[in-house]
């Protein structure tokens, strides 16, 4: 499904930062035959402290929202682009479990995704993905789903539009 979006013309090239979804939003794009063709790797920084070290995420503003916010999921999207030159960044940051003191009643995750133009301008696309009565594992599949459904709509309208 993504190869096709991404491989172009336009190449594209896609690069992935987690944080609630542990891995699975790579495991879902690695998946994919082809994905060579396309990504260039994928970090998991769980800690607030390796967003900072490796995403260039602002530590002090991620302390402030215990690491769960859109512009948090925001700057780890920018963060992956840089970390990996990617044209594409995927970001996912959340709670894999209910969180009622942090308002966070069920498990959910913001996504974001910065698509670097060669005009050096970027484009975003970003939003919230719940699951409901999920188990930690399902909430963290069903967020990179989720995800990987809103970087495959974003890429097919974009294609529609150049």
């Amino acid at each position: 499904m993504l190869k096709q979006l991404l491989v172009g013309p336009p190449r594209l090239s896609l690069a992935v930062a987690e944080s609630m979804t542990g891995g699975w939003l790579q495991s879902l794009v690695t998946g994919e035959s082809g994905a060579s063709a396309y990504f260039l790797g994928g970090i998991t920084a769980y800690t607030g402290a390796q967003k900072a070290r490796h995403l260039g995420v602002d530590a002090k503003e991620a302390a402030a929202v215990d690491g769960v916010s859109a512009a948090v999921a925001r700057a780890m999207a920018r963060g992956a682009c840089a970390l990996f030159g990617a044209d594409i960044g995927m970001a996912t940051t959340g709670y894999a479990e209910p969180q009622p003191a942090r308002g966070q009643p069920e498990p959910g995750a913001f996504w974001a995704l910065c698509h670097r133009l060669p005009d050096n301008s970027e484009l975003w696309v970003e939003g919230f993905a719940t699951a409901p009565g999920a188990g930690r594992q399902q909430a963290q599949e069903t967020v990179a789903r989720a995800a990987r459904e809103a970087l495959a709509s974003h890429l097919r309208r974009w294609r529609a539009q150049t």
